[in-house]
């Protein structure tokens, strides 16, 4: 949705004024300072409704952040007392699309989500008779059955470096507190998750 200039909605104040010499432009010049001033006003409230349009997709909410918050039960716990923008609005979107489930895809898409492009994710197994095979890797005893491994890949694609980083972000903080928080909340009741920062 194209946003109108003032100039436009000018031009189309004066080709929308009655015929008749009261709405001549030559015989009345004080319309002209009129139309000028509404088309100013036109233009504003246009922009406001493109703004107001772009808000209702969370994608690009920007000024309903709080708002989309309390209806989503918002700040999440799990992003600490005080997170930043960003991650505000990255929760908003996540919370309105996230479908969930209990699959290593849907742990690897948290953990995408929370900046770690190369999650992979590690399933231990008992050995059980017919399913073992000599030389197999990630087989354990009966204990480890139930016991799975998140591996971050690396780095975050984001993160806090002088230079790059804003006026009082923190330095010096776990990065991966909130995966945590998010991997433990939604990890299946009977298993046991480590998460594997390389």
């Amino acid at each position: 949705m194209a946003v109108r200039t003032a100039e436009q909605y000018r031009v189309q104040l004066r080709q929308l004024l009655p015929q008749g010499p009261a709405w001549d432009l030559e015989r009345v010049p004080e319309l002209a300072n009129v139309l000028a001033g509404l088309s100013v006003e036109l233009s504003r409230v246009d922009a406001r409704i493109v703004a107001l349009s772009a808000e209702m997709d969370p994608a690009y909410v920007t000024e309903l952040v709080p708002d989309w918050e309390r209806v989503m039960g918002l700040p999440d716990s799990c992003l600490g007392d005080s997170p930043s923008f960003g991650d505000r609005q990255l929760s908003v979107r996540q919370r309105l699309t996230a479908i969930g489930a209990q699959t290593p895809a849907y742990f690897i898409l948290i953990a995408k989500g929370q900046g770690y492009p190369n999650a992979t994710i590690t399933q231990n197994r008992a050995p059980r008779f017919g399913r073992s095979r000599f030389g197999k890797t990630h087989f354990g005893t009966w204990r480890v059955q139930f016991m799975w491994t998140l591996n971050t890949g690396g780095r975050q694609r984001v993160g806090r470096r002088f230079g790059v980083s804003y006026w009082g972000e923190r330095f010096g903080v776990n990065p991966g507190s909130a995966l945590e928080c998010l991997i433990r909340r939604y990890a299946p009741a009977h298993t046991v998750v480590y998460i594997n920062y390389s």
